[in-house]
């Protein structure tokens, strides 16, 4: 049973919003959605924890969290771009805390040091860190290969078919919204499960009990970004299964009421799509969705005595 006072429902109902939902959900529909997103972040805790027992290692790792999701190329090429951006915000953080606010006042002053010809690129002295994969074959070997610097404009140039939808879901999404309510979407998709709330994140999550594990930034601030991931793609299907339901509504409706007169929309009647938000019916037929695997399991247990019990997917 989901909680009748759930912990992060102006988060999920923000995320919700940003990924497509113009109503106001219910308390049951963002329940329900943070009772499935706490029971996907328990599940990636105790797999995290299996692979770390595997490798001899008493803490998960971000290796650990990535090897979860390995096979989403889509979701792990949006995570390795986050941590790259992330690395970047926090060097500039860190160069701006150590020289001051003074310091680039006076260096415009006294103008480029010796030996250059102007300022410096910032480009260069920020450059978004490499990220790594465990299973990938440089890290099989102790030395690099000298990164290039056009490296990170083909890195850019290779994003794959699924990032570019998202891309472009977003777009519409936002093509005809004024200036204010494109500011509060913007701030909408700053909402997160980790954001200054750590300590609620933790017990929430069930650090302490499924793991012993001590989380450090990088983990929590992933697992920020995958319980993003889970609610977006909550929503979205959750959009999907609606619209087909108020298709076939529509079209049973208007079967069985033959020449009933309907109604002309009034000046101030609010739109399709607004009057009735995702439900939490909508919430579990996307959730089964979602969870639904292949039929090669099942195959095996043919002509044997065996119940059929599917673990649980990610989202």
């Amino acid at each position: 049973m989901a909680d009748k006072n759930p912990k992060y429902k102006s988060e999920i109902q923000q995320m919700m919003f940003v990924s497509g939902e113009t109503g106001e959900a219910s308390v049951e529909t963002t329940s329900l959605i943070e009772l499935i997103v706490q029971q996907q972040v328990m599940e990636i805790l105790k797999e995290c924890t299996a692979l770390a027992t595997r490798r001899g290692s008493r803490s998960i790792s971000t290796d650990d969290l990535m090897m979860l999701i390995r096979h989403d190329r889509a979701k792990l090429s949006r995570l390795r771009h986050f941590l790259q951006w992330k690395d970047v915000r926090k060097n500039v953080k860190e160069s701006s805390d150590d020289k001051g606010p003074d310091a680039e006042i006076a260096a415009a002053e006294e103008g480029p040091a010796p030996g250059m010809n102007g300022p410096p690129d910032l480009k260069k002295t920020n450059k978004k860190a490499r990220v790594d994969l465990a299973w990938d074959v440089p890290s099989y070997f102790s030395e690099f290969v000298p990164a290039r610097d056009d490296e990170d404009d083909e890195e850019e140039e290779e994003q794959n078919s699924a990032t570019l939808q998202r891309l472009k879901n977003a777009d519409e999404r936002t093509k005809h919204m004024s200036r204010e309510d494109y500011m509060h979407w913007s701030e909408c998709r700053q909402a997160s499960f980790t954001w200054r709330k750590g300590k609620r994140f933790r017990e929430w999550a069930g650090f302490g009990g499924i793991t012993d594990t001590k989380p450090n930034d990088d983990i929590i601030d992933i697992l920020g970004f995958l319980t993003f991931e889970i609610v977006q793609t909550l929503t979205e299907e959750a959009l999907v299964v609606k619209k087909i339901e108020d298709a076939y509504k529509k079209k049973t409706g208007s079967e069985t009421q033959g020449q009933k007169r309907k109604r002309e929309p009034g000046l101030f009647d609010l739109a399709e799509e607004e009057k009735e938000p995702v439900q939490p019916s909508h919430i579990r037929e996307a959730f089964r969705r979602l969870q639904k695997s292949n039929n090669k399991s099942k195959a095996m247990l043919n002509f044997t005595n065996h119940v059929h019990r599917a673990a649980l997917r990610l989202i």
